[in-house]
């Protein structure tokens, strides 16, 4: 059986509703400071960028159950902060939002750090390796990872 269509949205931070941000970064509080117990400060300034994008998935009641963020950064587009509600696993949600950023993005270089568990995953996008793997503060080991971009 196929799965449904995700409720996928795009948006700046202006154009977030209130309680959709609140939900929004509350996910990713739940995913990288609770589950993965890493504890930084995820509200890092960037969310509100005028060249940052939010992309999300949502539930039937519109709420938030997956999200990435999409930087400008430095003539190339970064990918981060790439988490799922650990009840909508396993639903393609993450890559349903992947394929979005690479039809809006994809013409231009796309860059993000891994985790090294996800490096497979990510290449099976076109991302590839080039740099060493390396812990972050938290000793969550990661890799630098790059999509060239493609025409079309």
């Amino acid at each position: 059986m196929d799965q449904p269509q995700p409720d996928l949205r795009v948006q700046r931070f202006a154009d977030l509703d209130p309680v959709v941000a609140y939900r929004l970064w509350a996910l990713r509080s739940e995913v990288f400071v609770v589950e993965q117990a890493a504890a930084y400060l995820d509200l890092d300034g960037r969310d509100a960028e005028p060249g940052t994008w939010h992309v999300w998935c949502a539930d039937a009641d519109g709420s938030p159950v997956a999200t990435l963020r999409v930087l400008a950064d430095g003539g190339e587009w970064r990918v981060g902060r790439v988490a799922t509600d650990v009840a909508h696993r396993g639903r393609g949600l993450a890559g349903a939002m992947m394929r979005e950023v690479l039809s809006r993005w994809g013409s231009e270089p796309v860059v993000l750090d891994a985790q090294v568990y996800l490096q497979q995953w990510y290449a099976g996008f076109g991302f590839v390796v080039t740099g060493d793997p390396y812990e972050d503060e938290d000793g969550i080991p990661h890799v630098p990872m790059r999509r060239e971009g493609s025409p079309g």
